[in-house]
C-alpha cells in the first residue's frame, strides 16, 4: 500500500503509526527495504522530535496525535497493530483528527477484549489470510505442534457428565498441576533435536518466569537464560532483548511482554508452560516462532495444557490446515499437531464437537458433556 501510494506520488507524506517505541523504531527498519531510496523516513517519538515530517514518519499514537493537532497532515495514515485501536482513546483522537486523510490498518489479531469492531472503524476487512492458510502456502515456518495432555483428570471427566462447570471451573479441575521440572524435560529434548535452537517459554506470572529462568540456568547449554517481564527496569527489559536478538542469550522465559513488537525469525521452539488461553495472545505468541527465514524449516512447539479453549483452537488449526478447498504447494511441508496421549485426544475431540464455538468461550460460559463411557441411546 505504502510503496502504491509512493508510485503514484513520490514526494507524498505517509505516517505510520505503533503503540511502542520498539515497535516503531523495528517498523522503520522492516520498511526500508521495500521504499525507494529517494524517500526520507524519521522516527517520532517522545525521545525522537524530527523537525522535518516530510516522507515517511514512524510514530507512537501519543506523538502522532501531538503533531497532527498542531496541524501535520499526511496524504496517507496506515495503523500498526489495529487491534489497539478502540472507541475511545488517543487512536480515536489521531484518527478523528485525520479524518479527511486516507486510512489503514493492520493486524494479525483482529480481536478485541472488548466488544468494540476495528471494522467499525476501517470497514470490512479487504485481505485476510489465517494461520493455517499461510502455513499450507508456504508463507509461515512449518509448526511441529505438540500437546501434552497427560496431566487430565479422569474423575472430573466422569462427573462433568452429571453437571454443568463453568470453563473456568473445568479448566481448574480437568487439567492437574505439571512440574516445572517434566516442562523442562521436554524442552531438553526437543531443543537437543534442533538445528541452532532459539527459544521462547511463555509462563503464567513474573515470578513462574523467574522461578523458569532459575531453572533453565542449572542446565549448561541455558546457563545464561533470562526472564523478561514488565517487572523489569525498562533499560534491563531492552537489554536481555538485545542479548536475545544477538544470540548472546538463547533462550528466554517470558510474561506477554513479547507478544507484539518483537521480530526474531530465528526462534525455533516456542513453549507454553501451562499458560491461560486467550485467541489473541495464542495467536501473538505463537506467531513469534512462525516468522520464515533462510535455512528455517520448521518451528517446535511445545503446549503444556491448562486450558480446554486452547485445545478446541488446536483441533480448529488442524482441521484448517487439512482443509481440501485450500491449495497447497507441493512443496512446503505441512504443519504436525499431535497429542500426547490418544485417549485424551478422541475424548476432548468428542466435546469439543459437541460445544460451539469453544475456543472464543468466556470463562463464566456453563458446560456439560456426555460421559464418553455411556453407550450412544
Amino acid at each position: 500500500m505504502i510503496a502504491h501510494h509512493l508510485s503514484l506520488d513520490s514526494e507524498a507524506d505517509i505516517l505510520v503509526v505503533a503503540h511502542t517505541k520498539d515497535l516503531v523504531a523495528q517498523l522503520e527498519r522492516a520498511m526500508w527495504r521495500h521504499l525507494p531510496k529517494t524517500v526520507k523516513t524519521q522516527v517520532l517519538t517522545g525521545d525522537e522530535k524530527p523537525k522535518d515530517l516530510r516522507g515517511v514518519t514512524f510514530a507512537t499514537v501519543a506523538s502522532a496525535l501531538n503533531v497532527a493537532l498542531a496541524g501535520y497532515r499526511p496524504s496517507l495514515v496506515m495503523i500498526d497493530e489495529t487491534h489497539h485501536v478502540g472507541e475511545d482513546g488517543q487512536y480515536g483522537r489521531l484518527l478523528g483528527e485525520l479524518s479527511e486523510v486516507s486510512q489503514f490498518g493492520v493486524t494479525a489479531t483482529p480481536w478485541r477484549g472488548d466488544s468494540y469492531d476495528i471494522e467499525n472503524h476501517f470497514g470490512a476487512a479487504s485481505y485476510k489470510l489465517g494461520i493455517g492458510d499461510g502455513m499450507r502456502l508456504g508463507y509461515l515456518a512449518q509448526v511441529d505442534y505438540r500437546l501434552f495432555l497427560d496431566n487430565i483428570d479422569w474423575e472430573v471427566v466422569k462427573d462433568v457428565s452429571h453437571r454443568s462447570y463453568s470453563m473456568k471451573e473445568l479448566n481448574t479441575r480437568l487439567f492437574l498441576p505439571q512440574r516445572d521440572e517434566a516442562i523442562v524435560d521436554e524442552l531438553a529434548e526437543a531443543w537437543r533435536s534442533t538445528l541452532d535452537p532459539r527459544a521462547i517459554v511463555f509462563c503464567q506470572t513474573k515470578e513462574h518466569a523467574e522461578r523458569m529462568a532459575e531453572l533453565l540456568r542449572r542446565s549448561p547449554e541455558w546457563r545464561r537464560a533470562q526472564a523478561v517481564h514488565d517487572g523489569l527496569k525498562i533499560r534491563e527489559r531492552q537489554l536481555r532483548l538485545l542479548d536475545f536478538r544477538s544470540g548472546r542469550v538463547p533462550i528466554l522465559t517470558a510474561v506477554d511482554i513479547l507478544n507484539e513488537g518483537v521480530d526474531v525469525p530465528d526462534v525455533n521452539i516456542i513453549c507454553f508452560a501451562r499458560v491461560t488461553h486467550s485467541r489473541r495472545i495464542f495467536v501473538q505468541q505463537l506467531g513469534r516462532g512462525l516468522r520464515l527465514r533462510e535455512g528455517k524449516h520448521k518451528v517446535i512447539a511445545l503446549d503444556f495444557v491448562s486450558d480446554l479453549r486452547r485445545v478446541a483452537a488446536l483441533l480448529n488449526l488442524r482441521r484448517q490446515t487439512n482443509a481440501e478447498e485450500i491449495e497447497v504447494i507441493s512443496h512446503v511441508p505441512q504443519p504436525h499437531i499431535t497429542f500426547s496421549n490418544a485417549k485424551v485426544e478422541s475424548l476432548l475431540e468428542q466435546w469439543i464437537l459437541d460445544a460451539a464455538d469453544l475456543e472464543t468461550a468466556n470463562d463464566d460460559v456453563r458446560l456439560q458433556f456426555i460421559d464418553p463411557d455411556l453407550p450412544a441411546s
